[in-house]
């Protein structure tokens, strides 16, 4: 199975509704974002989260291409803002726990 990231970086959505999800990236907050587009109280970990939101934004992309009523713009941008701020969440971390093993290896 693919890793989280890569499935994000194959991802291909039209252009202005990414550039408009990068605009909404300095005011994401996770907890409340979270708790709201995956209708939970316990918010996941990263690598949790974005599997989760994969799915959410999947439907809401199904819902754009089949022109159904019920699609919500703003839901889908907040969906892509959510997806783009967990990767680099998860991205951070990965660096992190890199550099620390590394930081144990020079100790050696």
């Amino acid at each position: 199975m693919e890793d989280v990231l890569t499935m994000i970086s194959r991802l291909k959505r039209p252009t202005l509704l990414v550039r408009t999800a990068r605009h909404g990236l300095a005011d994401y907050k996770r907890v409340q974002h979270l708790r709201r587009l995956l209708k939970t109280e316990a918010v996941p970990g990263p690598a949790q989260a974005i599997i989760r939101l994969m799915d959410v934004e999947r439907e809401l992309d199904i819902q754009r291409l089949n022109n159904r009523a019920e699609y919500s713009v703003a839901k889908h941008v907040e969906a892509l803002v959510a997806l783009m701020c967990e990767a680099r969440i998860l991205k951070a971390s990965q660096a992190s726990r890199t550099a620390r093993g590394y930081a144990v290896l020079q100790e050696v």
